[in-house]
């Protein structure tokens, strides 16, 4: 718990920085004034103070929280399918189901579900379905004898992922100019400030995903041990696995309805996170949880800012931080192996 407290503080420490940083710096004192203001209602006098309220209030915050949300979520689906794989490289982007929920997701958008009034639970759905989906045909074609190789698994991914992006760049070949722009900038991992309905929407979501799989706690601890052991142990695997899979989909395919395709956190933060903690799911979930979402808020904040007022897509940032650590966990195992 101390551990999980510290992170929460840590959370909360880079949550103010991020605040601070944007094209328009805001001093810390400023900060803090307004959110207690906002939180006692208390009116803030002045045109400047005004400005800096609707800055902080309806652009930072939201997107802050928004990245919060994506970080911690993405961390502890890689989390649950690396137990569940037995394998630190296994993460929703590599395995091919964030493009599975992407193009779930714009497939419902093809359809006007972008555009409509029900946009804001119908994406979501759209994106479980496709993850969902994706999750299924991986497990059906990487599975050898109820073990799933490495090779297997990672070649599936890339089929997965060609197969996917190319039905996704032909929806975007077919929409109007306006909304194929959109979306290519969404499919690059882009988070927006998104309204306040929005972002209680897809806290529903993430709510009902998350304590599923926090649930799990224990059966990842047994199934991280090997299906034999867990057997053993009384767990029904299969049933552990098709429940895990499917929150794993729900939390992806909400995630990736709102903010695009961000890679490799679900990778780097819950294999960073052991070396330190340990394998413990009891807190290397929650943990993960955590440093997954201080970690997307700091490369939003980086993203938004470095080249200001321009942006940089957020995903380019996760996938030049995860690429290389990718490549060494490759190594690394290399070398265990010889």
């Amino acid at each position: 718990m101390t551990t999980v407290g510290i992170l929460g503080l840590a959370a909360l420490a880079v949550s103010l920085i991020c605040l601070h940083f944007g094209a328009q710096p805001i001093a810390y004192g400023e900060i803090l004034r307004v959110l207690v203001d906002t939180v006692f209602r208390k009116d803030i006098d002045g045109s400047a103070s005004d400005i800096v309220k609707t800055i902080l209030l309806q652009v930072r915050l939201p997107r802050i929280l928004l990245g919060f949300l994506v970080g911690c979520s993405l961390a502890s689906v890689g989390v649950a399918l690396q137990a569940l794989l037995r394998n630190p490289l296994a993460d929703p982007y590599v395995l091919g189901v964030s493009s599975g929920a992407a193009l779930g997701a714009a497939v419902g958008i093809l359809f006007g579900v972008g555009t409509s009034v029900l946009a804001e639970t119908a994406l979501p759905a759209c994106g479980f379905a496709g993850g969902l989906l994706a999750l299924v045909v991986i497990y059906r074609m990487a599975a050898t004898y109820g073990q799933l190789p490495i090779h297997s698994l990672l070649l599936t991914g890339v089929i997965l992922n060609a197969i996917f992006s190319a039905l996704i760049m032909f929806i975007t070949s077919i929409l109007d100019p306006n909304r194929s722009y959109g979306m290519m900038a969404w499919l690059m991992g882009t988070l927006t400030a998104p309204t306040y309905g929005a972002l209680i929407g897809l806290v529903i979501y993430l709510s009902i995903g998350l304590f599923l799989l926090f649930s799990h706690m224990r059966v990842l601890n047994i199934l991280a041990l090997g299906e034999e052991s867990a057997r053993t142990l009384g767990v029904d695997t299969e049933q552990a696995k098709r429940s895990i899979f499917v929150v794993t989909a729900l939390v992806t395919g909400a995630v990736v309805s709102v903010s695009g395709m961000i890679g490799f956190i679900g990778m780097i933060v819950p294999h960073a996170v052991r070396l330190v903690t340990g394998a413990d799911h009891r807190l290397l979930l929650p943990a993960s949880a955590l440093v997954g979402g201080t970690f997307l808020m700091g490369a939003d904040t980086i993203a938004r800012t470095v080249i200001s007022p321009a942006e940089i897509p957020v995903g380019i940032i996760t996938a030049l931080a995860g690429g290389p650590f990718f490549v060494y966990l490759l190594l690394w195992r290399k070398d265990r192996m010889t």
